[in-house]
């Protein structure tokens, strides 16, 4: 069973933007795309360990900055190289106003 986490408000990450976040021994990027919603994964890229919050997000695809990996923030599928393992995806759940990400126990 997974354990559902507050990490932000709906106000707290526009459309096109991310946040990361720290929770337990977990660093998550957060992303809200336009017309899709919340998503989860983590924010480091399996290529070279670089934050993924420090990358640009377009559309569903983060770029990590050290070397333009780029992952779908939906799946945490590697969409680009140099980067080929996925990285981690969390569910997400809107409840009202809040986001929580569900962290597994």
């Amino acid at each position: 069973m997974a354990k559902l986490v507050t990490v932000a408000t709906v106000d707290e990450i526009p459309a096109g933007q991310a946040i990361t976040v720290m929770l337990d021994d977990y660093d998550i990027l957060i992303a809200h795309v336009e017309g899709e919603g919340y998503f989860a994964i983590d924010d480091v890229c399996t290529h070279d360990d670089g934050p993924l919050g420090e990358g640009e997000l377009c559309g569903y695809a983060v770029e990590c900055p050290r070397h333009g990996a780029t992952f779908d923030v939906r799946s945490g599928e590697a969409l680009t190289l140099p980067a080929i393992q996925p990285v981690r995806p969390f569910r997400v759940v809107v409840d009202g106003d809040e986001i929580k990400v569900a962290l597994p126990e």
